[in-house]
């Protein structure tokens, strides 16, 4: 397997041979003569597994030990001893080091302890991974007491041990990312990654390297080797969230991969096996996208072999007091605030409001009301505001009392909404220009305006 060692030792010769040696085992290695300059490297950059000569002059190697693993206790350290310092070795696996090996040694010898560690550095990484994750999911079940959230429960439980991959569909905020988990920790995967790759965040050439890999040298800043997720994922499920905003290209690579189970690195000949559950999901109709060449036809119907479509919470209205309740408790446990109920007149506010962000802005409402309310109720604000301006239901009468200011933020904030952000299209729906709705974007700061300049930016 593939990892970044660290290798220090003051001898040039053996310094050389290490790295040689390494480097035809297919390790990506950073020598270094002085321990001081070997760990202003780990505060740096990260190391999968670091080697040290036990004798140098100026800082010795438990002394370098020491130091590294104060910095990070879970780095893979291994030390080289030579004939009669073989108690200073047992004395460095007693303050930490993963193992030792003996002079002189061959190269197969090296390789193998270096690949048991990065090993074990990787098995201790998915662990903690899966912990976090565990206490992630554990915070935030499935709730919902309507008949369409038993539906997708239903889903789950039917499709969860399969390999099948699996469209998760649904407006933006509804919990496809949460339902996309409950597939993976539902399944016998569970105990392996569970990664997630934000499609629209990054340019195709960018994605690609995220995805698959990339060599030393592949690209202008390729420094060194890196693994894709589709490599750290192994054994476990991969998520490819809003996977519509993938370009053509990349798309055909990423069918490959579905199809033969097989990918390459950028910049490598070398197949590798994909051992990988994909989990896709959209706030698009990809049929459309097919339909107007942005799609590949072929891919959809790879991805859609099990569909779960998330319905929006104006669509469930039954599950907001219990979600909000989850909310709420959640939020006031962070904050360490005391409970308190949540006002009448806020609770039945959240029953006819339309949810255009569904349950992320819940979420970030009842968070808000928990931090912001004094007294003792709970005041949930903003949404009569925001029903008079987006809810089809709005009225002239509805609209008195505000500013025009106000409802021309409200108008341009919810419109961003329906288009996820995307500049354009809001502007052409609003009859202003790009640059004119920019200036406001700027000038409230919102936050679909903030995502939508990062993701440009990030694509350029």
């Amino acid at each position: 397997m593939s990892a970044n060692v660290l290798v220090l030792d003051d001898d040039r010769f053996m310094r050389t041979s290490l790295v040689d040696a390494l480097g035809e085992g297919g390790f990506d290695c950073e020598p270094f003569s002085e321990g001081a300059k070997a760990l202003e490297a780990l505060s740096m950059r990260r190391f999968d597994v670091a080697i040290t000569d036990l004798k140098m002059p100026g800082m010795t190697g438990l002394e370098f030990l020491e130091k590294a693993l104060a910095h990070e206790s879970e780095l893979p350290v291994i030390v080289i001893t030579a004939h009669g310092t073989i108690e200073t070795a047992v004395e460095a696996m007693k303050r930490g080091a993963f193992d030792y090996i003996r002079k002189p040694f061959g190269a197969d010898e090296l390789c193998h302890l270096v690949t048991r560690a990065a090993k074990h550095r990787r098995l201790i990484g998915e662990n903690e991974t899966l912990k976090g994750e565990l206490r992630r999911v554990g915070d935030r079940p499935l709730l919902g007491e309507s008949g369409e959230m038993d539906q997708v429960r239903e889903r789950i439980a039917a499709i969860a041990d399969s390999d099948a991959t699996v469209l998760v569909r649904g407006e933006t905020g509804c919990g496809k990312e949460l339902v996309s988990r409950a597939i993976h920790y539902g399944s016998s995967r569970a105990d392996r990654p569970f990664l997630c790759v934000n499609c629209a965040a990054l340019s195709a050439g960018l994605l690609e390297s995220e995805l698959f890999g990339h060599e030393k040298g592949a690209f202008t800043g390729a420094d060194r080797q890196r693994a894709g997720r589709f490599e750290l994922a192994e054994g476990g499920t991969l998520l490819l969230d809003e996977v519509s905003e993938i370009d053509l290209n990349l798309q055909a690579k990423l069918l490959r991969v579905l199809q033969e189970r097989e990918f390459e690195r950028v910049g490598s000949g070398k197949t590798q096996v994909a051992d990988v559950r994909v989990i896709a999901t959209t706030n698009r109709r990809l049929e459309d996208e097919v339909r107007e060449g942005r799609f590949r036809e072929d891919l959809y119907y790879r991805l859609n072999i099990v569909p779960i479509e998330i319905p929006p919470l104006r669509d469930r209205k039954d599950d907001i007091p219990l979600l909000a309740t989850r909310f709420k408790e959640q939020s006031e446990r962070r904050a360490g605030r005391s409970s308190r109920p949540i006002a009448t007149a806020s609770a039945a506010a959240m029953i006819s409001y339309h949810w255009p962000g569904n349950v992320r802005e819940l979420e970030n409402l009842i968070e808000r009301a928990v931090l912001l309310s004094v007294g003792d109720e709970i005041v949930v604000d903003g949404l009569q505001e925001n029903m008079a301006i987006a809810s089809s239901e709005a009225t002239v009468e509805g609209l008195r009392g505000m500013s025009l200011a106000r409802i021309e933020r409200a108008v341009i904030e919810e419109t961003l909404r329906q288009f996820d952000g995307h500049q354009k299209k809001t502007a052409e729906t609003l009859g202003i220009g790009v640059r004119t709705l920019r200036d406001k974007i700027k000038k409230w700061d919102l936050a679909f305006g903030r995502r939508a300049r990062s993701q440009a930016v990030a694509s350029n």
